[in-house]
C-alpha cells in the first residue's frame, strides 16, 4: 500500500466496561460507548480516525486524480435522458457539466396521437428550446445544504401542481413541499420529516403520505388536503406489526390509490377508489402469515359481449408456489375481496429445493423445470422465478429469471385474449438482445423501465451487460419494430470487443453449484482467454477441499493475477449484469472483476434465497470463501492481489470472510458494513431491528437463532494474531478499508466505529482504515462529481493492492 513517509499510529479507543448478556451468554463490549454520537469522545474518535485514514493514504492522491480523470474523461456530463410522456407534456432530465445534479423539465405534447418522443438537443441550456419549462432545478434546491436527495416528484394530471420531497440530512426523512408551475412558486403546505414516496392524486386537491415511528418504520399513511395546514392532515391506515413497512402507489390507470403493506415474508394490498378520495381503503386480498402477492388492475378493451370491455385482475402472489404465479381474474364474475389461488393461472415458477414444495425440496433449484401450464418459453428453465406480468393498451408483458439472469417476454393483446379464450397457455415471445456485433456473447441482463402510460403503443425496456453500455429500447409488440431510443456513451477511445464476460458454476462444499460472473479485458488474462468462450457457460469447477486451510503465499509469482471480487448475498436481491464506467479502469489494469451469486441472493429463485438466510446464512459466506479459492486454483488469481468488496448486508459479507478465511484476501473494502449485526439484532428500539427478523431469524427470543449469529457475527469473532497462527498456518489478515455515515439509518455508523477499534488493537494488528461522512446517508455522499471522487478514492485503494505497479 501506498501511505505517507512517517506512518502515523491509529488512534486508540478508550476501553470502558459493558457487558451485554442473552441466553446465559456475555459478551464483554468495551466499545459500545460510541453508540453516543453526542459524546465528545465518540466525537473525537471519528475525527482522529478520519485524520488517520488521510495520513496513511496521502501518497495516494496522485493514483486517485489519474482516477478521476479517466472516468470524468470517458462520462459525457453535458446529457439528457430521453423524453418520456405523461398525460400532456413529455417530461425529461438534463444534466450539465460542472453541476452536480440534474436538471427536470417538460415539453407539451404535439397532439392526443404523440407518442414519438420530440427531438431535444442534449447540449441546449434548459429551458431554452420552444415551449420548453424547467420544473425542477436540483441544483439551486441544493444550494447551502452537504446532502440533497429527492424522494418524490409526483404531478397532476393537467401538469400545473408538483408535489416533491427533500432530504437534506441524509436521514431519510422528507420534507414535502407542493408547487405551483403555473406561478413557479410553492404554496403554503409544509409535511415535514415523513418517509419517502408520497404521491398527489391525479386531481392535485390530495397528498397521500407514509409517516415513521421512532424506529423510522413507516408505518402510517396520512391524507393531506392540498391548500390546508398539516396539522388537519387525517390518519387513514396505521400498520401495528412492527415487521411490516408501509408503501404508497397510484394504480396504473390512476384510477386508485393503493397502500402495500410488507414484512420479509407477507404482504397486503389495500385500495382506495379515488372517485371517493375520502373513503376507507379496504384489501384486496386479506394477508395471510407467509404469503406474499401484489395485484394490479387493467382491461381488454371491447373483449366482452356487445363490445365491451373485459376488466380484469392480474394476481401475482406465492400461495400455492414458492417461486410465484401470475394468475387472471374475470371481474365480471368476482369482486374484492379476491382469493388467492383463483383465476387462470398464466405462468408459474419452479418449486424445487424451496422449504415450502414437499418432495421437491430436495431437488436442487438448477434442475430444469417444465410444466404443461406454463408457456412455451419458460418449459426447462432453471431456477425458474416470475417476476411479474403488466398488461397495456396493446400488449402485455412477462418479467421473470431464469438460469440466474433476468429475462422478459411479450405478447401482443389480441394473440393473449385468443389464448385465454381457448384456455391454452399463451404464446409470449421472449425478446433476445441481438447478437453482439463482435461476435462475443454477453451476459445480458433486460427489463422494462420508463413505461407511465397504459395508452402508450410500444414498450420501452433497458438492457445491457458488464462490457456493453446499457441501451434504451421501444418494442411495439404488435408490429414487431424494435428500435434504439438511447445507447449510454462512453466518450474516448472506448471499444466494447476490448472486454470479455463469462458466467461459470463453481461446486462448493455441500455440492450447490454457484453461478460466478467475470469480466474482463481481452489480453491480460492468459488462461481465460485461452478457453475461448464468454456467456453464459456450464462449466462447472470444483472449489478446493477446506479453501480455509490453504497457506498464504510466500513467494510472488511471475506475473501476479489482480482480481476484484464483490457479493452481497441477501434480502433476494440479484447482481445482475450491468455496465460500470469506473469498473474499466480496473479492468484496464488487468484485473479480473468476479461476482459470485452467493446463497442469499435470488438468482435462482426463492430456494437460492432461503438456502442463504436465516439458520442457513453461513452458506452465504462459505459461497464467497470456495468461490474466491476455486478461482484462485485455477490460476485466474492471486491471493496476494485479491481485493474483497461488500456494502450493507455485502459488508457483513466481508467481515464473515475477513475472519474465516483471512489467507484468501489481500484486502478487503467493506462499504456501510453490517458488521455488530447481533448487537443491533438484538435490540428493537433500534430502527428496522424487528423488520429484520425475518430475514436473520429472532436472536432475543431464541437461543439457537442467537446461538448462530453469535458464531458468525464479524465484530465478536474476529480472530487475534494467536488464533489466526493456530487455524490457517499465518498471523496474516487482510488489509481492510471501511466506509460509513454518521446520518446512515439502515447501518448506524457505531457497528463499522466498533469493528475499526477491535481490528486495531495491537492483539489483532489488522491494518484497517476507515473514512466517515459526516454529510451521507446510507447510500453514500450526494452530488454526482463527489460521488465520482469517493469511487477513485475506493478504487485507488483496492488498486494499491491488487496493482502493485499502479498509476
Amino acid at each position: 500500500m501506498s501511505f505517507s513517509a512517517v506512518n502515523p499510529v491509529p488512534p486508540r479507543a478508550q476501553r470502558r466496561p459493558s457487558d451485554r448478556c442473552f441466553h446465559g451468554d456475555h459478551f464483554e463490549d468495551p466499545y459500545e460507548w460510541m453508540r453516543n454520537r453526542e459524546d465528545p469522545a465518540t466525537k473525537a474518535y471519528v475525527r482522529d480516525q478520519n485524520r488517520y485514514c488521510q495520513e496513511r493514504l496521502a501518497g495516494q492522491e496522485g493514483l486517485r486524480a489519474t482516477l478521476l480523470k479517466e472516468f470524468t474523461d470517458r462520462v459525457q456530463q453535458t446529457d439528457m435522458s430521453v423524453p418520456t410522456r405523461m398525460h400532456g407534456y413529455w417530461y425529461f432530465s438534463r444534466t450539465l457539466k460542472g453541476q452536480e445534479y440534474g436538471v427536470q423539465c417538460r415539453l407539451p405534447v404535439r397532439d392526443q396521437d404523440d407518442w414519438d418522443p420530440p427531438a431535444v438537443q442534449a447540449d441546449a441550456a434548459p429551458g431554452s428550446m420552444p415551449g420548453e419549462e424547467v420544473i425542477f432545478d436540483a441544483n439551486a434546491e441544493a444550494r447551502g445544504h452537504d446532502f440533497f436527495s429527492l424522494g418524490c416528484l409526483d404531478l397532476s394530471a393537467d401538469g400545473r401542481w408538483m408535489l416533491y420531497g427533500l432530504d437534506t440530512r441524509g436521514n431519510e426523512r422528507y420534507d414535502l413541499r407542493i408547487r405551483d408551475l403555473t406561478e413557479s412558486r410553492d404554496l403554503p403546505d409544509r409535511i415535514d420529516q415523513v418517509s419517502s414516496g408520497a404521491v398527489l392524486t391525479p386531481d392535485g386537491h390530495w397528498v397521500f403520505y407514509t409517516g415513521l415511528d421512532k424506529a423510522w418504520r413507516p408505518d402510517t399513511v396520512w391524507r393531506h388536503r392540498v391548500g390546508t395546514s398539516a396539522d388537519q392532515d387525517i390518519m387513514v391506515y396505521q400498520e401495528d406489526d412492527e415487521r411490516f413497512w408501509v408503501g404508497l402507489g397510484l394504480s396504473y390507470d390512476e384510477s386508485a390509490m393503493l397502500i402495500a403493506t410488507g414484512s420479509k415474508t407477507t404482504s397486503e394490498v389495500l385500495m382506495l377508489d379515488l372517485k371517493d378520495p375520502q373513503g376507507d381503503f379496504v384489501p384486496l386480498i386479506p394477508r395471510k402469515e407467509g404469503v406474499e402477492y401484489d395485484i394490479s388492475l387493467a382491461r381488454f378493451e371491447n373483449a366482452g359481449p356487445a363490445g365491451q370491455d373485459l376488466p380484469v385482475a392480474v394476481v401475482y402472489h406465492n400461495v400455492n408456489n414458492p417461486n410465484f404465479e401470475v394468475d387472471l381474474i374475470d371481474l365480471r364474475s368476482h369482486r374484492p375481496p379476491f382469493r388467492l389461488g383463483e383465476g387462470v393461472r398464466l405462468a408459474q415458477g419452479s418449486p424445487y429445493g424451496c422449504e415450502r414444495s414437499g418432495d421437491l425440496a430436495s431437488l436442487q433449484p438448477e434442475k430444469p423445470y417444465r410444466d404443461p401450464g406454463n408457456p412455451v418459453i419458460l418449459q426447462g428453465a432453471r431456477g425458474l422465478g416470475i417476476e411479474g406480468l403488466g398488461i397495456h393498451r396493446s400488449f402485455v408483458v412477462l418479467t421473470y429469471r431464469a438460469d440466474s439472469l433476468p429475462h422478459m417476454a411479450v405478447i401482443d393483446k389480441d394473440q393473449a385474449l385468443e389464448d385465454l379464450r381457448a384456455g391454452r397457455p399463451w404464446r409470449f415471445r421472449e425478446v433476445l438482445p441481438d447478437q453482439d456485433r463482435n461476435g462475443i456473447d454477453r451476459l445480458y441482463s433486460i427489463g422494462p423501465t420508463d413505461n407511465p402510460s397504459y395508452q402508450a403503443p410500444g414498450l420501452r425496456y433497458i438492457r445491457g451487460s458488464y462490457g456493453t453500455p446499457a441501451e434504451l429500447r421501444e418494442l411495439d409488440p404488435v408490429r414487431g419494430v424494435d428500435r434504439l431510443l438511447k445507447r449510454a456513451r462512453v466518450l474516448g477511445d472506448f471499444k466494447p470487443e476490448r472486454y470479455a464476460e463469462r458466467r461459470i458454476l463453481v461446486r462448493v462444499r455441500d455440492g450447490a453449484l454457484v453461478p460466478v460472473s467475470l469480466v474482463w479485458r481481452r489480453g491480460m488474462h492468459p488462461g481465460l482467454d485461452a478457453c475461448g468462450r464468454t456467456g453464459p457457460d456450464d462449466t462447472v469447477i470444483q472449489a478446493p477441499d477446506h479453501p480455509e486451510r490453504r497457506p498464504w503465499p510466500e513467494q510472488d509469482p511471475d506475473r501476479p493475477a489482480p482480481m476484484f471480487i464483490t457479493g452481497y448475498g441477501a434480502y433476494e436481491i440479484s447482481q445482475d449484469p450491468g455496465f460500470s464506467t469506473g469498473r474499466l479502469s480496473l479492468l484496464d489494469r488487468g484485473v479480473l472483476y468476479a461476482v459470485p451469486h452467493v446463497r442469499g441472493g435470488g438468482e435462482m429463485g426463492r430456494a437460492w434465497y432461503e438456502q442463504g438466510r436465516r439458520l442457513h446464512k453461513v452458506n452465504t459466506f462459505l459461497d464467497f470463501i470456495d468461490v474466491t479459492a476455486a478461482l484462485q486454483a485455477q490460476g485466474w488469481a492471486d491471493p496476494r492481489h485479491t481485493v474483497a468488496n461488500g456494502g450493507s448486508a455485502g459488508g457483513l459479507l466481508m467481515g464473515a470472510v475477513a475472519n474465516m478465511a483471512p489467507q484468501l484476501y489481500a484486502g478487503i473494502e467493506a462499504d456501510v458494513p453490517f458488521v455488530d449485526a447481533l448487537t443491533s439484532i438484538l435490540d428493537p428500539d433500534l430502527p428496522l431491528t424487528v423488520t429484520e427478523w425475518d430475514e436473520w431469524g429472532d436472536p432475543l427470543h431464541d437461543q439457537q437463532v442467537y446461538r448462530y449469529m453469535r458464531s458468525y457475527s464479524p465484530y465478536e469473532n474476529v480472530p487475534d494474531a494467536d488464533r489466526r497462527r493456530r487455524l490457517f498456518g499465518s498471523d496474516h489478515f487482510p488489509a481492510i478499508l471501511v466506509t460509513t455515515s454518521m446520518n446512515d439509518t439502515r447501518v448506524l455508523y457505531v457497528e463499522p466505529l466498533k469493528w475499526v477499534a477491535r481490528l486495531q488493537e495491537p492483539q489483532v494488528g489488522a491494518d484497517a482504515l476507515i473514512r466517515i461522512e459526516v454529510q451521507a446517508g446510507h447510500g453514500g455522499i450526494s452530488g454526482r462529481y463527489r460521488q465520482w471522487e469517493e469511487l477513485a478514492f475506493e478504487n485507488a485503494w483496492c488498486l494499491s493492492i491488487m496493482v502493485t505497479e499502479s498509476r
